[in-house]
This record gives C-alpha cells, structure tokens and sequence, in this order.
C-alpha cells in the first residue's frame, strides 16, 4: 500500500466533499467525528467532478445531473449513473487523514473521458 497524508481531520468539515490531487483524483468526505471516505472524483455518467456535489449521510450526489454514489462501496444508487466509482482506504492516524489510491477497495472502473 502507499499512503499518502492528504489534510489533517480536523481540517476536514463534516458533510463537505474535499477534492484531493493524488495519483488520482479523489473525493474525501469526512462524513462524522471519526469516519472518512474516499472515492473517485469524478462521476461515471458524464465524468463531472464528485467534490461539487452535495452529500448525505453516505451518499454523494453528482451536481450536473443528480447520480448519486455510496461513499463506502462506490455503487452507483441513482440513475442517469449506473456504473460504480472506484473507493479508496482511508485511515486517520497522527491526527491526519491518509489514502491510498493505488489499489481501489473495489473493482469499479476509474471513470475516463
């Protein structure tokens, strides 16, 4: 695994997607006191960035045409997407929030224009 330390948690508001420039593009969602997600940033359907949505509970909802993703599988959970995003461990340690995109959590395709 190769972890890269991408904010420290309290840096992280709850609720607010953060889009963080890795190996990948990915979304970070801190989603209460001691949880975070990590996911592709961007949308399978129309390839639109991830950290412009909204987010509830552990759904992220895409802002161009409202697909939704669970943060903690990638599924695709309203249409127009129908085809998963890749999800990425996260871990919180030292105070900070670390990710690691070389080895998806799922087998979801990264999503490419």
């Amino acid at each position: 695994m190769s972890w890269e330390r991408i904010a420290d948690l309290t840096d992280l508001p709850v609720g607010q997607p953060v889009l963080a420039e890795l190996a990948e593009p990915v979304c970070v969602v801190r989603v209460d006191d001691d949880t975070v997600h990590a996911v592709h940033n961007v949308c399978s359907h129309q390839y639109y960035e991830l950290h412009e949505g909204y987010v509830d509970d552990c759904l992220i909802e895409c802002a161009l045409h409202g697909s939704s993703f669970d943060l903690r599988t990638g599924s695709a959970d309203s249409l127009p997407a129908v085809t998963p995003i890749p999800t990425y461990a996260v871990k919180i340690a030292d105070g900070g929030v670390w990710v690691d995109v070389e080895q998806p959590t799922n087998d979801a395709p990264v999503p490419r224009h």
